[in-house]
């Protein structure tokens, strides 16, 4: 029995494990439209109770699965504190801690119901894939984070001394000049703080032209290394 479950709820070539597969992710999906629809303030009441019948079995259906998922594991207890055994437990915990919680705190643990999203990952190749990329490739790409923690503090630094004077009400210290250094850097310019003087003006064009490197590195690492995963896999 236990040979047999395993080789349902684990991804296999069979058609049951096909089934099982597609049908888990259908009920993510309904879950997480279920989850964006009661967010509507003008529900009807009836309307409501059908969405949480539909929360409430498809709770049972991933509780059942994280169960069985841990009966036919070869070792519980890495699975329990595995990724996707994290994301599993997340998916059903919100569930079970809403009863006789205050409905104020409530709205924070539904917030986790958000984990469903990601047990999507466990059924998509290409999921897999970008995980796998990202995996390979996250020396550089900690790399580059740490490059722009740098950049946006030293842009934070520039435009304090060049606009500090001028917009004392935008840029009071640093730390204020971190937003401005950050919404640049990213090229969002919400435009709600810009420079006035010329030296922050030109400043502010440099920090744009690296700002637009900024963007662009992170692309061409993960796409290099999800290239290099599906030619490892193709080999």
């Amino acid at each position: 029995m236990k040979k047999r479950i395993k080789n349902i709820i684990e991804i296999n070539d069979n058609l049951e494990s096909k089934i099982f597969a597609f049908a888990i992710q259908l009920l993510i999906l309904i879950s997480i439209v279920t989850f964006t629809l009661e967010t509507e303030p003008d529900l009807e009441p009836t309307t409501r109770k059908i969405l949480r019948v539909i929360e409430t079995f498809s709770v049972i259906i991933f509780t059942f699965e994280y169960i069985f998922r841990i009966y036919v594991a070869d070792s519980k207890r890495k699975f329990v504190f595995s990724f996707f055994g994290i994301i599993d437990l997340f998916a059903i915990v919100p569930f079970y801690l809403s009863f006789g919680i205050d409905l104020r705190s409530l709205r924070a643990l539904r917030l986790l119901r958000l984990f469903r999203v990601l047990k999507l990952v466990r059924y998509n190749k290409a999921l897999n894939d970008f995980i796998f990329a990202i995996k390979s490739a996250k020396e550089q790409i900690i790399l580059f984070l740490f490059i722009t923690l740098i950049l946006i503090y030293f842009s934070a630094v520039g435009i304090y001394y060049f606009e500090g004077q001028a917009q004392p009400e935008h840029f009071r210290s640093i730390f204020d000049s971190l937003w401005w250094a950050i919404i640049t850097l990213t090229t969002v310019g919400y435009g709600d703080v810009y420079p006035i003087t010329v030296g922050g003006k030109v400043f502010t064009f440099i920090i744009l032209l690296i700002g637009l490197g900024i963007v662009a590195i992170p692309t061409g690492i993960i796409s290099s290394a999800l290239t290099k995963s599906v030619d490892s896999k193709t080999e």
